[in-house]
């Protein structure tokens, strides 16, 4: 898939999918659909207009690129979303971007779809126009709840990835560079891969998790914990700590994909290293009976 940005677009006949898709849940893709290109914004919108209001974000730039090129899109455009573009008039955005920038012959949106100064732009706008046909896609329910990113985010700040994993159509991923942390784990036996989190974007609450993990191309299953370490008190903030079962090397300052797939139990206090070691080992089985 090719990924542009707004200012590099070249004008052709485009059917174009246009919304934020944090997460590109099951309601974005109803959105996106048969669309070839898809048009988002980055950063996320509220960043910008209501900085103290903007959410944890489920996808950053390159998750949501990686999910919808696997959807079969041909193109991805990005708007540098800033505040001019934030004072832009509705109609404006249409004539300018929709038409004049990307050619569009459809523009594809959800019902709940917003634009322009002051989200002043709606689907009936959109709908009055001569230049394109416009597509709106209705509001997708799963198990009698709408599906929407505010909602998701909740429940991975639940800690619950499987329900999460419902609503988005597959497991939700959390992706860094491994850092370098304590190194306790390699003298408990169970060395792990460190992610810091980056507090602009959502994570599962403090737990264990079985997940899949990947360095490169090659996955393995992961015992992974989020959280601060009770049993040992280390001043340090959250991590997130991936036991890759099955893997022996050094992946210091690679990319680590992490698919979160089975909450398996709450983060506690063990009394004693020993107690911790015995849980470790049987978290570690239960990951690999989930993941592997």
């Amino acid at each position: 898939m090719k990924v542009t940005w707004l200012p590099d677009a070249e004008p052709r006949p485009r059917r174009v999918a246009v919304g934020e898709f944090d997460g590109v849940h099951l309601g974005h893709r109803a959105v996106i659909g048969d669309a070839d290109t898809v048009l988002t914004f980055d950063p996320h919108p509220r960043a910008v207009v209501t900085p103290e209001a903007a959410p944890k974000l489920l996808t950053p730039l390159p998750v949501k690129t990686d999910i919808i090129a696997g959807m079969g899109v041909e193109e991805l455009v990005v708007i540098p979303f800033d505040g001019a573009f934030a004072a832009q008039e509705p109609q404006a955005f249409v004539d300018e971007v929709l038409v004049g920038r990307l050619g569009a012959t459809e523009v594809r949106v959800g019902e709940n779809f917003r634009f322009g100064h002051q989200a002043k732009g709606d689907v009936a706008l959109l709908q009055r126009q001569d230049a394109f046909t416009t597509t709106v896609a209705e509001m997708v329910e799963v198990d009698g709840e709408i599906v929407s990113s505010t909602h998701i985010r909740g429940l991975i700040v639940a800690g619950e990835v499987e329900r999460a994993a419902r609503f988005l159509g597959l497991p939700f991923h959390l992706r860094g560079i491994v850092q370098h942390g304590d190194k306790r784990g390699r003298t408990l036996g169970y060395p792990t891969a460190n992610l810091v989190p980056d507090n602009a974007l959502c994570y599962p609450g403090n737990g264990i998790y079985a997940c899949r993990a990947a360095l490169g191309d090659q996955w393995w299953p992961a015992a992974v914990n989020v959280g601060v370490r009770p049993t040992f008190v280390t001043g340090r903030g959250v991590l997130v700590e991936a036991y890759i079962i099955g893997y022996d090397g050094d992946c210091y300052d690679q990319e680590l994909r992490l698919a979160f797939l089975q909450r398996i139990r709450g983060e506690k206090r063990f009394e004693d290293v020993d107690e911790l070691i015995e849980q470790m080992g049987r978290d570690t089985a239960l990951a690999a009976e989930i993941a592997g």
